[in-house]
Parts: structure tokens; C-alpha cells; sequence
């Protein structure tokens, strides 16, 4: 327990492993919090006359139990045994191997192979400039940007880290901005120095300044990457030969969207559990680094229409040349998760069986390279000229290790015969040992007259000669057999001769043990130097993959190839939203819709229409295309020719932050104001139902000056898509040049009315408001309630009055309209009796649903009668 507690005290904030034996132990307040979240007992010892709280699992379910503890938020740091127990040793030395937070773990348990698993560093350089490092452990990947807090906060929200850490002096800072949005972590300040981060960098990278990296100037950003490579060091992950690079990102490369956006138009999550987000539409990749990829683009579309152009012309010919595309689908099915193999190399956590999987991928690069080279396309043929097939790795890995090798080390049997001479002679001795011992079986049962004699093996005492009960009673045991073990059946002997045989085994099998795991970590080992080649491997394929699954996708759901180019313009033709037409009954098919929005004619238009029909929809698949078109992907709709934008910006549907004191008219406007700061030329606006969470007066008066304000902002004209239920905002079209009415068009059936779904030109004053309640079930005699209410409303001018003025003057007192009698005399229970009436469906009514309806009718009027 000294022991534990000088390792504790290194480690005070994290839940300590302590490896004892065949268990892995946790004491005291550890022990409390681990089987809380565990579900295992909580047992106690007795440590010097005080009782010490214990809860532990054996070392083999750590697969199992490490990741509850860490998904649980915890830090874990796993301690070892450092070398085996023996007779002279009464404690054996211990150490801290491995430190598991969220942000840093290769453990594919711990790990979603669809998404990177980020560790993000943020040094606050002063309150208008932030340095953020992004570092991925388990892919290698390591990105730095700065800016201001939106920019930070954007990239934040974009990758998504699973872990932040900062200085301590900016907690307050954190909590305020974020809350518990993300697991974070502080360390010292010292750590967030130029000149100590400055030093880590040098050394990781092996450089004498960051000029190569284009990050030179770029202090508060070196200072958080520095801070993520002393993270690593402080947690005991000192083996980092995969990180070997260090990219910049440059926002304005990217098109911006702030985590309103990523949000409201359900890019990576869908707003309900049922529903379904872009991402789970567009990725149709096949290895996980791939879907990793698709992320990053989708969350950062490319500003770059050279690149655009690139990834365009790459999807046209895959699109084109359909036998190659399903060949090198064929292939990226064998190839795996190559990234995060290479990374399991660089710190020695690769199993036998993923070193087996890194050949075959390595193998099957080949044929992929092959197609590349051999294509028409040239940027294909640069793709494949630099694929990397590290033959003397693969070449070495079939050589050494088995076909089909065990899952660890371990279990042995990994590496083949004939690779080691050494390792052969030894497996060559247990192979004779085996026949020695099946020889000395056979000459004590015959010296004996044992027929039934057998030999065993177990952890206490080795090899054994076992006796069943019926020939032991007989007296035929010689007297130089040793008694050792009586079990229920029978006795167990050993012999001198039995114990020098068992000594050569074990002596054997302990080597062939030694042998096999050193042999294995020099061939880990000697795949260090192909990390870099495989990495570059591994992010050609992704981008392959990617580009494939777009031309897969155009293919099968009817896409066209956009044109991106440097105009102002919006210019759709039969548009589709890429999510809900892929969530359609069978059968029913989405209505495609054009929408043209430029600079100079047609800036912002202000669409009206009823709820359920489709405006909402109609805004957020305006701005999929375009994401989808500057990822480089094709698009839903028949043509598109797109000016790129450099922001987009949304303010749709109402919520509210509870926790921070935020009503959902507060967070609107939250919303809105960032918008309206951030404008650009070529920014891309959409708004739904801005002001609807105040007194009608003031919502159209923010969203008539909004939209006056977006119209004639000096800035820039961004195009905006205005969608409203104020139909007053149609006379702006009036007096405001660049905007044009709108509205979605319906027809009414009798008393129904059909949503046609389609844009038509031209305003509307009518929002059915009535009828979707209807759609949703409210009973029958609130929905009359409210259709004598609007009646009543339309018939009034209410706008020449304040409100409450005109609803007093125009609203008809309620004739207590529940209880109105179906009789020409005031009776309650007819009116009751008229409630029920007026809520049956009569068509969905079962006969016996009937009897009960009537029967129940009946007990009304008996009650009454009694009364």
C-alpha cells in the first residue's frame, strides 16, 4: 500500500489501475468511484488497523471496464507490474504505462472508427486573438489555427474534440463561454510559454524553426500545439514517431459556418432521434478513414475553386468509368482502417493479427495503384504515382508472422517456422518433450500394470502422474513416486525422471515465449520508418473513397454536377433536400423547386406560405446544395450553377437555453445578432420566422428592419432566403428594389387544403394555421373555437388600433361554447354529449368502439336524470 500511495500521489486526479497480481486493484476513494460506474462490488482490508475501501477486475476484462470509466469522464492511469514476481522479490517494482483520458486513446473500444477522436489545446493570447491546436493520437493527425473567439469556437464546434485543455487561469474563462459543452482539463501556466512550446515543437518535428509548416508567425497557435506534446508527455505517451506533421489551417480557405449553422441545417445530428443528419446521407464510403474524411469536408467545404474544380472533375470520371469504380470499391473493402494501423505501430500497440491486416492492406494497394496510374484522368495518375506499396515491410511481415495469428503476443505461435533458426530448435524441443512424455506415461503403465495412468499439468507443482482411487487401493504405486495431490478421484505423483522433463519444457517454452516477443517488437520496431509513406497512403485512399462514394451517389440518386465559379449568383433548377427526399414514403416523391438569388436583381426574397408546406425545407436544401457542390460533391437537382460562398448563415426553429438564462426569444436574437455582424458579399442568409417569439408588433418590426438592414447594408448584398408567417413584410418587395415575394403554394379541396409544395412568385396573407392543429389532432371544439375567432379577426382592420384595443372591440364574448346545448334550452350535458361527438373519427370507430361510445353517452344522461 506504500507502493500505491507514492504512484497515487503522482496521479491525484485520475482513477489509478494498480496491477496486483492477476487484477487490476483500486483503493479508497478510486475504489468508491469505480464501482459506482462499474457495477462491481465494493469490498474493504484492512491496511494498518484501518479499514481501506477495495474494488477490482481481473487484468483479462479491461477491454470490458476501461472504457465505462473513461466514457464516465474519468482520467485512468493504468499501472503495471514491471517485472515478474519470484521468490526473491517481496514486492515487485511498479509504474504509471499508460495515462487513458477522452482525448487521448488508441483504444478502438474507446474509439468510433467513423470519427476522429481530438484532443484540442487553447492558449488565450489576449481577448481578441485565441491559438487552438487540434491533435488526433490515434490517427497522427495535427492541425493549428488563431483568430478571434468566433473563429476558435467555429473550429471548436467544427472537430468537435473530445477533450480541451487550457490554463489554468482561464477556467472561468472556459466555463463561462462554454459550460460542460466539452470534457476539459487545465495544466500549469509555465507550460503555455513561447519559448518552452517553441522547444517542444523543434524537437517532435526535428526542425530548427516552424517556417516549413507556414506557422512561423503564428506564436499563440505554436504556444497550444506546444501544450498538447507536454499534455502527451505528463500523460506517458512518449512514442509519437506518427506524428510527424503539422498543418495550418487557414479559415478563409474554408466556407464558414458558426455552430448555429452546423446545427440548425443537422449537418453531423439530426434535430430528433428518428430523424436522419446529412452526414448519414452523403457518406457512403467504405474504409473509416474515409468517413473520417467526409467529415472534415462537410464541415469544411472548400472556398478554392481550382480545388473544387479538381474534386469535380475527379467524381465526373468516376461517374464515367463505372467498371473501375466498383473494381477499387472492391478493393477499399480489404484495405481497412489503414490510418489508425500505422499509428498502433508508432507506439508499439499494434496486435499480431492488425500487423497480418496491415500486409493485406499494403498488399492491396498494388492493384489500386495500378488503376491510378493507368487512368486518362491526370490528377488520378498523380494520385497513384504516390501511393507508397512498402514492399520490404510486407515482404518481412510475410516472412515472420503467422497466417492466422493469435490476438496478442501473448498467446504465441505468431511468428512462422522457418523465420528464426533459434525460435525452430526450441519448438522442436517441445515437440520431442511431448513424445518424451507420452514415452514415460507408457513405461510407468506398463511397470505398474496402471492401464488408466495419465499425465497432467498444472500452475502448483507442473507435470503429474494421476492414479484413479480403484488402482491406488491396490497397492500398486511404487515407493519412488511422490505423493503431491489428492483429489476426489483420484492421486497425483511426480517422478525425478518427470521433473527433469518438465524443467527442459519449461525452460523451452519460457524461451520460445522470449524469443517470439522480441522477434516481434523488431519487426514493429522496423515499420517505423514506413509511418510517413503509409500516412500519405492512407490519406490518397480516403480521398479516393470519398470522391467515389459522391460519383456513387450521383449516380444512384439522380445528382448533377454543379458549376462553381466566382459570380455572386444562386442559380438552382429543380432543387431537392438531399435528407428528406431519401426519407420519403415508398411511392412519394419530393417536389423539386427552383430558386435564383443574386447581387443586383434579386438579393432577398421574403417567402410566405402556410406551416407544413415546405418553406423551411425549401431554405435549408438551398443551402445543403451549396456545401454539397464546395465539398466537391455533385448535387439534387437538375442543374446548378453557384457563385461560392464564404459564409453561411442560418436562424431557423426555436429553442432556448435554460441553463444559462436564455428564453428562446434571447437565443433568436443571439442568433440573428451574429449574423448580422458577420455579413460578407458572398454570404448565403437564411431566415425562418424571425421575431415570431415577442408581441407581434415588435417581431415585424425587428424583422421588417432586419431585412431593410440586410437590403441596403454597406458591407455587402448577401443573399438571404426570408421566410415568415408576417405578411406584412410583403410590401418591402414594394419599395426595396432587390426583393422579390414569394410563397409556397396550396389549393383548397372543400375544406381541406393540399400543400402543393411548390415556390410560386407573388405573396400570401394566408397561413392555415387552423387546419395544420386540425393535422395534429386538437379536439374538434377548440378547432370551431378558433375558426369563429379568425373570422371574427379578418373582418376587423386590426392594424388601424393597437392590438389590444382591436381584439377587445372585435373578439364576441364566448357563449360558453362547451356546453352549448344540441337542444334549443341550455343543458351541460348535451353540451358534453356534443363534445364527444364533435371528437370521434367515426371512420376509425370499431362497432364494439361504437356500443361503448353510446353506452357511455347513456351514463351521461342517467347521471343527470339522478340529479
Amino acid at each position: 500500500m506504500g507502493q500505491y500511495y507514492k504512484i497515487k500521489a503522482k496521479y491525484p486526479d485520475a482513477i489509478l489501475l494498480f496491477r496486483v497480481g492477476d487484477f487490476y486493484e483500486t483503493f479508497g476513494e478510486d475504489a468508491k468511484k469505480t464501482a459506482e460506474i462499474l457495477g462491481i462490488i465494493l469490498t474493504s482490508r484492512n491496511n494498518g488497523g484501518n479499514d481501506v475501501e477495495l474494488a477490482g477486475f481481473p487484468y483479462h476484462a479491461m477491454d470490458i471496464y476501461l472504457p465505462k470509466l473513461v466514457q464516465a469522464g474519468y482520467r485512468v492511469a493504468i499501472c503495471e507490474q514491471l517485472e515478474k514476481p519470484s521468490k526473491d522479490k517481496r514486492i515487485v517494482k511498479r509504474g504509471v504505462t499508460e495515462m487513458v483520458t477522452p482525448g487521448l486513446t488508441i483504444d478502438d473500444k474507446l474509439l468510433d472508427h467513423k470519427k476522429n477522436n481530438f484532443l484540442a489545446a487553447l492558449h488565450v493570447a489576449s481577448s481578441s486573438l485565441i491559438g487552438i491546436a487540434l491533435l488526433d493520437v490515434s490517427t497522427g493527425e495535427f492541425f493549428v489555427s488563431e483568430g478571434n473567439p468566433e473563429a476558435i469556437d467555429k473550429l471548436l464546434q467544427s472537430f468537435l474534440p473530445a477533450e480541451v485543455i487550457f490554463a489554468k487561469s482561464n477556467l472561468d474563462w472556459f466555463e463561462k463561454k462554454f459550460g460542460d459543452q466539452f470534457y476539459h482539463y487545465t495544466l500549469d501556466e509555465w507550460i503555455f510559454t513561447l519559448d518552452f512550446a517553441r522547444e517542444k515543437l523543434l524537437s517532435q518535428f526535428e526542425v530548427l524553426s516552424m517556417k516549413g509548416y507556414s506557422i512561423e508567425d503564428l506564436t499563440a497557435a505554436q504556444i497550444a500545439a506546444g501544450a498538447c506534446l507536454q499534455y502527451l508527455a505528463e500523460t506517458s505517451h512518449g512514442r509519437l514517431q506518427h506524428i510527424r506533421t503539422i498543418s495550418r489551417i487557414h479559415p478563409e480557405e474554408y466556407l464558414w459556418m458558426d455552430r448555429f449553422t452546423i446545427r440548425n441545417l443537422e449537418l453531423l445530428y439530426p434535430a430528433f432521434p428518428t430523424g436522419k443528419a446529412l452526414i448519414d446521407v452523403v457518406d457512403t464510403t467504405i474504409t473509416p478513414m474515409a468517413s473520417r474524411m467526409m467529415r472534415k469536408w462537410l464541415l469544411l467545404p472548400l472556398c478554392n475553386l481550382a480545388a473544387i474544380h479538381r474534386r469535380h472533375k475527379i467524381v465526373a470520371y468516376w461517374i464515367d468509368h463505372t467498371e473501375s469504380r466498383e473494381t477499387m470499391s472492391a478493393h477499399f473493402k480489404f484495405i481497412g482502417d489503414l490510418e489508425r494501423l500505422i499509428s498502433k505501430v508508432a507506439v508499439g500497440k499494434v496486435a499480431p493479427r492488425e500487423i497480418q491486416q496491415l500486409k493485406r492492406a499494403l498488399r492491396t494497394l498494388v492493384p489500386v495503384k495500378q488503376i491510378l496510374v493507368q487512368s486518362t484522368l491526370s490528377e488520378l495518375q498523380t494520385l497513384g504515382e504516390s501511393l507508397q506499396l512498402c514492399e520490404k515491410l510486407t515482404d518481412l511481415i510475410d516472412r515472420a508472422i503467422a497466417e492466422d495469428p493469435p490476438a496478442t503476443i501473448l498467446k504465441g505461435d505468431v511468428i512462422k517456422a522457418g523465420y528464426d533458426e533459434h525460435l525452430d530448435d526450441l519448438r522442436h524441443t517441445i515437440h520431442n518433450s511431448k513424445e518424451l512424455l507420452l514415452e514415460i506415461q507408457t513405461h510407468e503403465a506398463q511397470r505398474t500394470g496402471i492401464q488408466n495412468l495419465k499425465i497432467g499439468f498444472n500452475n502448483v507443482f507442473g507435470y503429474y502422474l494421476e492414479v484413479t482411487n480403484k488402482y491406488k487401493d491396490q497397492g500398486l504405486i511404487p515407493d519412488d513416486w511422490i505423493r503431491k495431490q489428492t483429489i476426489t478421484n483420484a492421486e497425483r505423483y511426480v517422478t525425478e525422471e518427470l521433473k527433469k522433463l518438465e524443467q527442459k519444457i519449461l525452460g523451452a517454452e519460457e524461451q520460445i515465449a522470449i524469443v517470439e516477443e522480441r522477434l516481434y517488437n523488431e519487426l514493429v520496431a522496423s515499420a517505423q520508418d514506413d509511418i510517413a509513406p503509409i500516412q500519405l497512403d492512407a490519406a490518397v485512399i480516403a480521398q479516393l473513397d470519398c470522391l467515389i462514394a459522391f460519383a456513387h451517389n450521383a449516380l444512384r440518386f439522380s445528382y448533377c454536377g454543379p458549376e462553381v465559379d466566382e459570380s455572386f449568383a444562386i442559380d438552382i433548377k429543380a432543387g431537392r433536400h438531399p435528407v428528406i427526399e431519401r426519407q420519403l414514403p415508398l411511392g412519394e416523391s419530393y417536389v423539386p423547386n427552383d430558386v435564383f438569388l443574386d447581387c443586383d436583381t434579386q438579393q432577398l426574397l421574403m417567402i410566405t406560405g402556410p406551416n407544413m408546406s415546405g418553406k423551411s425545407a425549401l431554405l435549408r436544401q438551398t443551402a445543403l446544395i451549396c456545401i454539397l457542390a464546395q465539398m466537391g460533391s455533385y448535387v439534387p437537382a437538375s442543374k446548378a450553377t453557384l457563385g461560392y460562398l464564404d459564409k453561411l448563415f442560418t436562424r431557423v426553429g426555436a429553442s432556448d437555453n435554460i441553463s444559462s438564462g436564455e428564453s428562446t426569444f434571447m437565443v433568436e436574437m443571439n442568433e440573428t445578432a451574429s449574423i448580422m455582424n458577420n455579413i460578407s458579399p458572398r454570404s448565403l442568409i437564411l431566415l425562418d420566422e424571425i421575431g415570431r417569439g415577442t408581441s407581434t408588433y415588435d417581431g415585424i418590426s425587428i424583422a421588417w428592419s432586419v431585412a431593410e438592414y440586410l437590403h441596403d447594408n454597406a458591407y455587402g448584398r448577401s443573399k438571404t432566403l426570408f421566410a415568415t408567417h408576417y405578411h406584412e413584410l410583403n410590401a418591402l418587395a414594394g419599395t426595396h428594389a432587390r426583393i422579390r415575394n414569394f410563397h409556397v403554394a396550396t389549393q383548397e379541396v372543400g375544406n381541406k387544403v393540399v400543400f402543393l409544395r411548390t415556390l410560386v412568385e407573388g405573396g400570401t396573407e394566408h397561413s392555415f394555421g387552423i387546419h395544420v392543429a386540425k393535422m395534429a389532432g386538437m379536439p374538434k371544439s377548440i378547432l370551431l373555437r378558433a375558426q369563429e375567432i379568425l373570422v371574427q379577426l379578418e373582418e376587423k382592420e386590426i392594424d388601424e388600433a393597437p392590438m389590444k384595443s382591436a381584439l377587445r372591440k372585435t373578439l364576441t364574448p364566448r357563449q360558453d361554447a362547451l356546453q352549448l346545448s344540441i337542444f334549443e334550452h341550455v343543458d351541460p350535458t348535451a353540451g358534453k354529449i356534443k363534445e364527444m361527438l364533435l371528437d370521434l373519427n367515426i371512420n376509425q370507430l370499431t362497432p364494439i368502439e361504437c356500443m361503448l361510445k353510446l353506452i357511455e353517452m347513456k351514463r351521461l344522461l342517467e347521471e343527470d336524470d339522478d340529479v
